[in-house]
């Protein structure tokens, strides 16, 4: 399965890459790079990597019912599963940096990827805020309302499961057990349900009103941040751009990086950047460049920072490739 979802991410890249690269006059964009002011990266990084202190912030917040860890020891797991998220297929960063957590701080993984699911769900509702945002000022191109209608449906339909689930966790518990006497081998019965009871402590954030809204609002602080990066990367390029364009294609890029593909978001992430942009006017094979550099400059620095906390914890990439293959979550429902 795993193998059929790795070269589905591939031919979905290539496919994505092609139709972006049909389009494109490859001359005019590398002039474009080639005559760039990346000076103007250097700030867009400095508040990316704010933006990341808000998300390690965010994970410290939900992970307070099980323990709280201090954000300095948090911070290079965050960073470790961005890497992971980067340079292995299926976001499959989220499971290393559970991993990573467990090994360190003893949480178990499953209550820990309940919070990452809990963390992408806020991430996907506050894009299509940023999608809303913008659409009154643009029309919605047929491929864009297929996004924002099935991501809708998606993101809003899990919070409501996760809430649910959330709310009620003896009940839930209940029916698990009575499904597991008719479904569930005796012997794998102890393990699932403990499985399920730590999920359901992950989820526990979810419990609370003030909480739902704190982790809402935290989300649009690291969006917003993320947009910045995007403005100031705007300004290497000889094109400018409302804001709330901007906000639009970092929605847009960040729901289309949920479909499969190569590592690093190959293809998903450009080719909607550049169609945003030539539809707001600007040229498409300067659209092209933007994007490209912009997507470099958000894969390097988290990258390299997440191989250089790596290195210092001495992991090894048999480790995370072991964790990103699911190997370790089987310890934790092993009889």
């Amino acid at each position: 399965m795993r193998r059929i979802q790795f070269w589905l991410g591939i031919f979905i890249s290539l496919l994505f890459m092609g139709i972006a690269l049909r389009r494109l006059e490859l001359a005019e964009v590398w002039h474009a790079m080639r005559t760039a002011r990346y000076f103007w990266i250097l700030p867009g990084v400095v508040v990316y990597f704010f933006g990341v202190w808000a998300r390690t912030w965010r994970w410290h917040y939900l992970l307070r019912p099980m323990r709280t860890v201090p954000l300095p020891r948090l911070f290079p797991v965050v960073c470790i599963g961005y890497m992971g998220n980067n340079i292995y297929p299926a976001r499959a960063g989220e499971v290393i940096r559970s991993y990573v957590l467990r090994r360190r701080e003893g949480i178990s993984m499953s209550a820990s990827l309940a919070t990452v699911l809990v963390e992408r769900i806020f991430d996907g509702l506050v894009m299509l805020v940023f999608v809303f945002i913008a659409l009154p000022f643009t029309p919605m191109p047929g491929w864009l309302r297929q996004i924002v209608i099935l991501s809708s449906l998606l993101f809003f339909g899990a919070l409501l499961v996760f809430l649910a689930l959330a709310a009620r966790p003896q009940r839930v518990r209940l029916i698990y057990d009575r499904l597991a006497a008719r479904l569930v081998p005796e012997r794998f019965r102890g393990p699932v349900g403990g499985l399920l009871d730590r999920f359901l402590i992950g989820l526990s954030s979810l419990r609370s009103g003030r909480d739902v809204l704190m982790l809402f609002w935290t989300s649009v602080v690291i969006w917003l941040a993320e947009t910045v990066k995007y403005w100031f990367v705007m300004h290497a390029f000889d094109f400018t751009v409302p804001f709330y364009v901007l906000m639009l294609m970092n929605g847009v890029v960040n729901l289309a990086t949920t479909i499969p593909a190569a590592p690093g978001y190959v293809g998903t992430f450009d080719l909607p950047g550049i169609e945003i942009l030539a539809t707001f006017g600007v040229p498409r094979d300067l659209a092209g460049a933007y994007t490209a550099v912009l997507h470099v400059a958000l894969w390097l620095p988290i990258t390299l920072l997440g191989a250089f906390y790596m290195w210092r914890e001495q992991l090894r990439w048999a480790d995370l490739g072991r964790a990103a293959r699911g190997g370790d979550a089987a310890v934790e429902t092993a009889p």
